[in-house]
């Protein structure tokens, strides 16, 4: 028996980095913010009042220099519209509060759709978003302006669109 439990501790052992490396590094919050919310467990009237005064004031101050930006859910919806299909991981930080179906469709206006050299769809879509396709699928009719286009997440970071309801073809983001 005691074989058994040095076993089982050995394993949890082992195991105890690589499930400490393998979760998501934990985003703090900025200093200014973090100042702010401490002021809230102070329970003396003026005291709290003086705290959040000059928490808020470091707050302003570190915004107006550029060291805090704070960003709402609206603009963080925004921004991750506009990086849609770019592998961005410095932006992780915007996956807060976001389900991971959010981000799996996009459907935008198509501005312009023309053919490269071999046949294969360019197209600009709203937010000057450029999308190449790197399959050699057909379509039924050509997408032109004002055709809406909608991209799926697929495996392994490929992305399928569809064009005015038509079976998808595999793109990818240029710019």
């Amino acid at each position: 028996m005691s074989i058994r439990v040095s076993f089982v501790a050995l394993g949890a052992m082992v195991l105890a980095p690589a499930a400490t490396a393998a979760a998501p590094a934990k985003v703090d919050q900025a200093p200014a913010v973090q100042a702010v919310l401490e002021c809230r467990k102070l329970t003396d009237g003026p005291q709290r009042l003086a705290c959040f005064d000059a928490a808020t004031a470091r707050m302003d101050e570190a915004q107006a220099k550029g060291d805090l930006v704070t960003v709402d859910k609206a603009q963080r919806r925004a921004l991750r519209r506009e990086t849609f299909g770019f592998a961005l991981p410095s932006l992780a930080i915007f996956d807060k509060g976001v389900s991971k179906d959010d981000d799996a469709t996009i459907s935008l206006k198509v501005l312009s759709a023309s053919r490269d050299s071999v046949g294969r769809w360019r197209f600009t879509l709203e937010g000057q978003q450029s999308w190449q396709q790197t399959d050699n699928e057909g379509m039924a009719f050509d997408p032109h302006a004002g055709s809406q286009a909608v991209i799926k997440k697929g495996a392994l970071g490929s992305f399928h669109m569809n064009v005015d309801g038509q079976p998808s073809i595999l793109v990818r983001r240029d710019r």
